[in-house]
């Protein structure tokens, strides 16, 4: 069977089977099966499939139908102009979550600081997706990416060595921001994450391919969906510097939440940032004071300086 056949069939099975975007997800897996990219698809969509070529995207397209999503198949998934290796141990990146990096971008440098002795936290790097995009952006600022999933720090951290950043993010296992081995952060000038926030209550309502297939740990937050702002909020109040923010992305339907958790503190800002389909993204707390009192998150420590430097 010629490429071009090829994508025609598998899209009409995919269609016939539910699946969305039948014609880009056949595509992915046919580029993926014979090794090709989609100028090579259709440059040369006259070319015959090899036995071996036609056995793996009929395979793919078995796993698409089951509910897999193209992302875990393939292995692969862009985000931020780069290739970044996915698997079960982590969400895949949305597009959306690009407004995440923007926003910090933002933020650093409009304090002039343009990464320079700037420190990031980002805050469940599943992938590593918003650390290394934010790493690569900023040259000379410091990365920590925090993931309480080994697997998933693991993958972060290859994703980083495959991108040329690994020197300089620490991969450090946490809950939240609290470490695991009971060291402490260095003074953070900005912490990002993109934490679970769907409600247990939804698991009905989202799609297969959220609820079956990526880490349920990343998905869920709770019951209500707002336990890890719950808990993020305060422990970032008290780990930023003056003047530092915590950027955090949004589920379509917990911002009403969030404005709740945030009302009756003393905050020196915090706004609200849409994203292209016009929904709120994120949100951008500025603390108005910062704990570092000895027992504070954000306690001094200099003994691990070197691990968590460039």
């Amino acid at each position: 069977m010629k490429l071009q056949e090829a994508v025609r069939q598998g899209a009409a099975m995919l269609q016939a089977g539910g699946v969305p975007s039948s014609r880009l997800n056949a595509e992915i897996l046919l580029m993926h099966a014979a090794r090709c990219d989609r100028v090579q698809l259709y440059a040369h969509g006259e070319r015959e499939l090899t036995d071996s070529e036609w056995v793996h995207y009929g395979r793919y397209l078995k796993e698409r139908l089951e509910g897999k999503p193209a992302q875990y198949i393939t292995g692969h998934q862009e985000f931020w102009g780069l290739d970044f290796v996915v698997n079960p141990s982590v969400l895949i990146p949305r597009p959306e979550t690009e407004v995440v990096v923007e926003t910090a971008l933002e933020i650093l440098r409009e304090k002039s600081r343009d990464g320079r002795s700037c420190t990031i936290a980002d805050v469940g790097t599943g992938s590593g997706c918003i650390a290394i995009a934010l790493a690569t952006e900023l040259p000379e600022a410091r990365v920590i990416a925090l993931d309480q999933s080994p697997e998933a720090l693991d993958t972060a951290r290859f994703n980083a060595a495959r991108l040329s950043v690994e020197s300089r993010i620490a991969f450090l296992r946490s809950d939240l921001l609290r470490i695991s081995s009971g060291e402490a952060l260095p003074t953070l000038h900005v912490v990002v994450s993109n934490p679970p926030y769907v409600s247990t209550r939804d698991a009905a309502n989202l799609m297969p391919e959220v609820s079956k297939h990526e880490p349920p740990a990343a998905v869920f937050a709770g019951a209500s969906g707002l336990e890890v702002y719950r808990r993020l909020i305060p422990q970032a109040a008290a780990a930023l510097t003056e003047g530092g923010a915590l950027v955090l992305e949004l589920g379509y339907d917990v911002e009403e939440g969030v404005r709740e958790l945030l009302a009756g503190h003393t905050w020196k800002g915090i706004s609200w940032q849409k994203d292209l389909a016009g929904i709120t993204r994120v949100g951008i707390v500025m603390p108005s004071t910062v704990d570092s009192s000895p027992g504070g998150t954000a306690r001094r420590v200099s003994h691990d300086a070197g691990r968590i430097a460039h």
